[in-house]
């Protein structure tokens, strides 16, 4: 007998590459062994394969079997090669037509039954696929809709081995049986919660706070890290729970981006379509390194950096999160992306969101809301604040005091708040005009602008610009503080329809960054 080949897709961070299963059935003491660097789940597959063929009807081959996962220098990790598996030693056996999987690629765990349960990563993995020709994809029937997001292919959803293997032949698929719905092929979310995106939380319920929405709507324009800082209950987490409703709905894309990044980290579910809205992400201030940043013992998994790409990751009670923690978000902050190195791999996972920090002024909370409740020393209030380093604060373009409103003050502002919808209006528009100005230059919003260009082709006006000149004289803006100051200026220009920052836009921008420590 010749080898027997049929296809699948390892998929390393959000990147896949198409890796060949190799079936040789040769004399010799009957059992299944790998090759090609396989991890423990792999190897698990020679019980699970073997058992689905046997309950599926079929005949396992009683001879030595031998699988090589090609290229054998890439690490294979999970269960995504267990129908490629079976179908390649069937195939071998002349169980099935060997052409049949010439040009198609197979993704899916199988059950001891012989049930097709569903995967991480389909998205990345078809993508890939795609990439290397392929037009042609079985996958398990709750990863089918995820596949379909992937236009000009073919794709099969199965539910058992037994469809597989009918559709190879040719011939046609059993009915499904009535308790197909509670054979355990529903999908598991391993990544630690599930896919939040922008919800129906408007900013019509938001009282006050004009600096506060101001600050928001610069943010969503040009993509500004924010930092709000105030007494508990003042509104910090509502304003930041609104951020992602206003800010544009993603482009195609970038919306294959988020999708595939929730696809591996298992949090999308399977009814879920292409992720069109910003993603929102808040971790609990106990969260670990690797749950911000990525990573994992075994198979690295993205972190809530990568899980927020193209929305919002939100750091309610920042000064409370584990030291180091946070200053890891400096190099994402820059870079648009983390890299996780490992001893025998490096991982890329995409990590381009909108920071919001949140923090009381004090341990005790009280020091702006009424100072002489507060029973925290000048000292502790500055160890608090201090958690948050200054290289991870330069970084965070604007900076507002969210000040709880007077109870006169609340009763007359809750009527007459501006929606969502209004926001979102100005904000779409001031992205138009930051899209035509960026034609042809590979910048996104301006937040992404060069340093060089702001110094040279994208300048505020002269006087706008001695105002920045005047504050880093006085030692209250660092270099890199100058570049954030005029990318938010730019914001405000976008957002009042001007074509060139003006000394009013250059005045707010220092506001909105220098505010909280004036």
């Amino acid at each position: 007998m010749t080898v027997a080949r049929a296809w699948s897709v390892a998929v390393v961070g959000v990147d896949g590459y198409v890796v060949e299963v190799e079936a040789d059935i040769a004399q010799g003491l009957p059992g299944l062994h790998f090759v090609g660097l396989p991890d423990t789940a792999v190897n698990e597959a020679r019980h699970r394969a073997r058992s689905a063929v046997v309950n599926s009807g079929e005949v396992w081959p009683n001879r030595r079997v031998t699988v090589n996962l090609s290229p054998a220098g890439l690490r294979k990790q999970g269960t995504a090669y267990d129908m490629a598996l079976a179908a390649s030693v069937l195939a071998g056996a002349d169980a099935v037509p060997r052409d049949a999987l010439a040009k198609v690629v197979l993704l899916g765990e199988l059950g001891l039954d012989g049930a097709v349960r569903a995967v991480d990563g389909v998205l990345p993995a078809v993508l890939a696929g795609m990439a290397a020709g392929f037009t042609a994809f079985v996958v398990p029937r709750d990863n089918e809709a995820e596949a379909g997001l992937v236009p000009d292919i073919d794709v099969l959803g199965v539910r058992t081995l037994r469809d597989l293997l009918c559709h190879l032949r040719g011939e046609p698929c059993p009915d499904p049986p009535d308790d197909d719905g509670a054979r355990g092929v529903t999908r598991t979310a391993y990544g630690g919660g599930r896919l939040a995106v922008a919800s129906d939380k408007d900013l019509s319920d938001v009282a006050g706070q004009a600096e506060g929405r101001l600050a928001l709507e610069v943010s969503a324009t040009g993509g500004h890290h924010l930092f709000l800082h105030g007494s508990p209950g003042a509104g910090k987490t509502m304003l930041a729970e609104r951020l992602p409703g206003i800010m544009p709905p993603l482009d195609r894309e970038a919306a294959l981006e988020v999708t595939a990044i929730h696809s591996v980290a298992g949090t999308l579910p399977t009814e879920h379509g292409l992720v069109e809205t910003a993603p929102f992400c808040a971790p609990h201030h106990t969260a670990t390194m690797p749950a911000v940043v990525g990573g994992g013992s075994r198979r690295i998994r993205p972190g809530a950096v990568s899980l927020a790409h193209r929305g919002v990751l939100f750091a309610d009670e920042a000064p409370e999160f584990a030291g180091g923690v946070l200053d890891a978000l400096r190099q994402p902050l820059e870079s648009g992306e983390v890299v996780i190195g490992r001893q025998r791999e490096t991982v890329r996972f995409p990590a381009r969101f909108t920071l919001v920090l949140a923090a009381n002024p004090c341990p005790c909370a009280l020091a702006e809301e009424d100072g002489s409740r507060c029973t925290c020393t000048s000292v502790a209030r500055r160890r608090y604040l201090g958690r948050l380093s200054g290289p991870l604060l330069d970084r965070v373009d604007l900076s507002v005091s969210v000040r709880p409103l007077a109870r006169l003050d609340l009763l007359h502002a809750v009527t007459g708040a501006e929606s969502t919808a209004a926001v979102a209006a100005r904000v779409a528009a001031a992205r138009d005009r930051m899209a035509r100005r960026f034609a042809g230059e590979g910048w996104r919003t301006n937040v992404e602008l060069p340093g060089r260009e702001l110094r040279s082709r994208f300048t505020p006006v002269a006087d706008g610009l001695a105002l920045v000149e005047r504050q880093l004289g006085k030692g209250r803006l660092t270099a890199r503080g100058v570049v954030r100051v005029l990318r938010v200026a730019w914001s405000l220009a976008d957002l009042a329809g001007h074509d060139r920052p003006g000394t009013d836009d250059v005045a707010t921008a220092l506001t909105l960054r220098l505010g909280v420590w004036s």
